[in-house]
């Protein structure tokens, strides 16, 4: 048996560093140019609409005139929406994880579901706002109501919610649940204080991205008949609502160079919501993960 060791030449040595330098160089190039592509939208969003951002603007209904116009009835209606989206996308998500993980046989017809969580995962928007308007607002009766948006949107969320909370409960070592049984706990005290603790900042992380999506998103609500404009404060679910991205979506199709900024002050309160969801999220994530 030959256990000659090949050390390579000089030549072979410069060609690795120098393929080694194009790849950093690659991936440098294409660092770069996200951040300047992201750099330059926040300017140009924050330079146009920063001069439209008070209290007025946030108090104020959507109005015909750049000057008076406000997001209260969209800023509203979007945490409406997101308080029904949040708690049955991952109660549902992480329910739909736990059972195919720790309690669903392993055999074909559990594939072939899995397959089709992660298929869902990449359907268009626009589809999942036909299934809502076709179940909740027309079969089940909701009308064009935030329970109606609520449900679209936990439709449209939940396979990524699916997904993410499978691969982290699957991350969990195996010695975790031989030491919990070993201890005679049952098998839903071990999801209950070994799995879930362990297995929340994956389930927090994959819930950041899709609820993160699900803020941004238009076509599915529009397809359910979500307004474009509201002069009222919703008091209940069965409300008629609108929510930021369709009222930014509305200013920004106007022809007036006033709205174009009106627009961007709207686009500045949908990004703190962002920032601000997205940090309660990860502060949560990060507790988990220096405890587990």
């Amino acid at each position: 048996m030959n256990n000659k060791v090949v050390v390579p030449d000089e030549k072979q040595i410069s060609r690795r560093i120098t393929r080694n330098k194009l790849a950093q160089g690659i991936f440098l190039m294409a660092t770069l140019f996200g951040m300047i592509v992201l750099a330059t939208l926040l300017i140009r969003i924050f330079s146009q609409g920063i001069g439209y951002l008070n209290i007025d603007f946030l108090t104020n209904y959507a109005s015909r005139r750049p000057e008076d116009a406000g997001v209260k009835a969209a800023l509203l209606g979007t945490i409406w929406v997101m308080s029904i989206t949040i708690p049955v996308s991952l109660i549902l998500g992480v329910g739909t994880s736990i059972y195919l993980e720790e309690y669903a046989p392993k055999n074909k017809f559990t594939r072939f579901i899995e397959l089709n969580i992660a298929n869902l995962a990449g359907v268009p928007s626009v589809v999942f706002g036909l299934l809502g308007l076709t179940v909740f607002v027309r079969l089940l009766g909701m009308g064009r109501s935030i329970l109606a948006g609520g449900l679209t949107m936990s439709l449209l969320i939940l396979p990524v919610i699916v997904v993410a909370s499978k691969e982290a409960i699957r991350s969990i070592p195996q010695e975790q649940y031989e030491a919990a049984y070993a201890m005679g706990a049952t098998k839903w005290q071990i999801i209950r204080t070994v799995v879930l603790p362990a297995a929340t900042p994956g389930i927090l992380t994959g819930a950041i991205l899709a609820l993160s999506r699900g803020v941004g998103e238009t076509a599915s609500l529009l397809m359910i008949g979500a307004m474009t404009f509201i002069a009222y404060t919703p008091t209940s679910v069965l409300d008629s609502f609108t929510i930021l991205p369709i009222q930014i979506f509305s200013w920004a199709g106007r022809p007036q160079a006033s709205f174009q900024a009106v627009a961007a002050a709207g686009s500045i309160v949908l990004l703190i919501i962002l920032i601000v969801m997205n940090s309660l999220a990860i502060v949560i994530r990060n507790k988990y993960s220096k405890r587990y």
